[in-house]
């Protein structure tokens, strides 16, 4: 996680919060190709094979924390 630049830790925390290159790109003032630099970066520097896998990753380092549940996901969890 050292390696990653704090651009690139921008990015994987806007992936972890489900956004897709276009919403990222707006977000950050960049161009969708600059985004997908930053995406490939990321995997690479961390050894991840997709988005996926760095959606975990943010979540396993801290990077980003879940939402806190509403009251119909407890209710929905009540039920499991």
């Amino acid at each position: 996680m050292d390696r990653l630049t704090e651009r690139e830790r921008e990015v994987l925390t806007l992936i972890a919060r489900g956004m897709c290159n276009r919403e990222i790109a707006g977000e950050l003032y960049v161009s969708q190709a600059t985004v997908k630099t930053h995406v490939a970066r990321v995997l690479r520097k961390m050894g991840l094979r997709d988005r996926t896998q760095a959606v975990v990753a943010a979540y396993d380092l801290g990077i980003v924390l879940p939402r806190s549940m509403d009251r119909s996901t407890q209710v929905l969890l009540a039920w499991a």
